[in-house]
């Protein structure tokens, strides 16, 4: 008898836990359609990582928040937007993604969607800048660096601008970086206006 109740109570304990897991897992997808849908612009993985689970913990466990985001494309509540020729992936809403939100948002608590909202409305032009104005470097033999500086319109998967050159030091390198996402704008538009006759 006492066998008996001992595995009962265990298996009680694994259901109650098992059910708290599902629970939170649905409360972050939710989550997650929520932090998309408010933006109202597709994102790229990284900004959906960095909005959920970096700067924020909405979504606590940053591995979860990963497979989330793949576990809503597969159930079609999420979309893929990608160009075979660029690596850069955007996720937007479906229809079926926006239909199920409408429908369950309430599960996701007042005090997070407003948290939420607030975050987002205060920070959705820096998280527009850093998708449209990409950087990266690589090291080359001779101990310079390729830089590589793209502009993305808003909902392209493919630059429509890509500079690249040369920098003599890391240090140099690091610095145009970071100078790109304020000066990306100025650079383009003199080149198109020197490169491009608009009569």
């Amino acid at each position: 008898m006492f066998d008996f109740l001992e595995k009962y109570d265990i298996m009680q304990i694994m259901m109650e836990r098992t059910h708290s897991e599902k629970e939170r897992i649905v409360s972050d997808k939710l989550t997650m359609l929520f932090v998309v849908d408010k933006m109202e612009i597709p994102l790229t993985e990284d900004s959906i990582l960095d909005i959920c689970s970096v700067k924020n913990v909405w979504i606590e466990n940053y591995m979860d928040c990963k497979t989330i985001i793949h576990d809503l494309v597969d159930s079609k509540l999420l979309y893929k937007i990608s160009d075979s020729n660029d690596s850069k992936e955007l996720f937007a809403l479906t229809y079926e993604g926006r239909e199920c939100l409408s429908h369950l948002y309430r599960r996701i608590p007042l005090e997070k969607r407003e948290e939420i909202s607030a975050y987002l409305q205060a920070n959705k032009l820096n998280v527009k800048s850093s998708q449209e104005y990409s950087s990266t470097y690589s090291k080359n033999n001779d101990g310079s660096y390729n830089l590589e500086l793209k502009i993305y319109e808003p909902q392209a998967t493919s630059p429509m601008f890509t500079l690249i050159f040369k920098a003599p030091t890391r240090q140099s390198a690091n610095e145009a970086i970071h100078k790109w996402k304020a000066t990306a704008p100025t650079i383009y538009e003199t080149i198109y206006e020197k490169l491009i006759n608009t009569d």
